[in-house]
């Protein structure tokens, strides 16, 4: 039997590649663009939430702060839906691996040479 194909042996790499330096030149504008936003809005200012006071913290420290805490934030359910579908590709290759071992099995029993009977042998 060959082997059989996956989805990541019918990707172009060129395709692959171009998409990634796409996101990560996408990923570089915005960090720019809110680095920038950060640190021209360097006035102290003070921060409260709920019984805490925190006074005369930067701006551009809270803008990042928030945004640090924003992207963890959103990466949580990522994170879960990443390990969710991880189990399910393992439970999944473990499937493939015992289907594979039947039909082996299957095919040996197949082509195993049978034992003849020969009529003139079996009367007496």
């Amino acid at each position: 039997m060959g082997s059989i194909p996956t989805a990541s042996t019918n990707l172009s790499d060129s395709g692959v590649a171009s998409g990634m330096s796409f996101g990560y030149f996408i990923v570089a504008i915005i960090t720019a663009a809110i680095v920038v936003f950060a640190f021209q809005n360097g006035t102290p200012v003070t921060v409260r939430f709920l019984a805490w006071t925190v006074p005369e913290v930067s701006t551009a420290a809270v803008i990042l702060l928030a945004l640090v805490c924003g992207l963890i934030i959103a990466a949580i359910p990522l994170w879960i839906q990443r390990w969710r579908l991880r189990a399910r590709a393992r439970a999944l290759e473990q499937q493939v691996r015992q289907l594979e071992a039947a039909v082996a099995e299957r095919d040996r029993a197949l082509l195993a040479p049978r034992p003849t009977t020969n009529p003139r042998e079996a009367a007496p």
